[in-house]
């Protein structure tokens, strides 16, 4: 009898709790997301650069679909709480038959303004695979609020050459940011 009367009055309430476990986890998935940029920077030629010297690219200005990922999300920049870069891959696009067999180390930097002045670490890579034509760089950790709270975001680079780079080479740079945001 008494089991009878615990089904009856706590299974309701046990089914209630569990609903509302599952309502609050759709609810933190909604405010989670991601955000994906691309853009494409040129590595100039070095035919007269010994390898083992560190090289500096100019820093490329990237547009980011941010703003219309917050749209979509239903919230804004200004409710955006966290976010963190979770992937950065550059692939060689042109010439066809070149690798990163250049580099021996890559170092990607993220501003907000082409000054560089609050210039932090977003991703690199120690030791770059031979023969590969897309790598992987290893995320740095950093909170990226301010940069995709913004509508661009400079992309600087350095990185040490194993070897002499005989042509210019064209780089396409592929990152995905996780944001995590309040709704308005």
């Amino acid at each position: 009898m008494r089991n009878i009367i615990f089904k009856k009055h706590y299974l309701p309430l046990l089914a209630f709790l569990l609903l509302g476990a599952v309502s609050c986890k759709k609810i933190l998935n909604l405010l989670s997301f991601q955000v994906s940029d691309s853009s494409s920077f040129t590595v100039p030629g070095t035919p007269f650069v010994p390898p083992g010297i560190s090289l500096s690219i100019p820093g490329v200005s990237v547009p980011t679909t941010a703003q219309s990922t917050y749209k979509s999300n239903n919230t804004s920049a200004d409710y955006v709480q966290d976010v963190t870069l979770d992937r950065l891959t550059l692939t060689v696009t042109n010439p066809s038959t070149q690798n990163f067999d250049f580099l021996k180390s890559i170092s990607i930097y993220i501003s907000t303004d082409a000054a560089g002045s609050n210039k932090v670490l977003l991703a690199s890579l120690a030791t770059v695979p031979t023969g590969q034509t897309s790598i992987n760089l290893t995320p740095a950790g950093n909170k990226l609020d301010l940069y995709l709270k913004s509508n661009s975001y400079t992309l600087t680079t350095t990185a040490e050459l194993a070897q002499t780079l005989r042509q210019n080479t064209d780089v396409r740079a592929d990152s995905r940011f996780t944001v995590h945001a309040n709704l308005p």
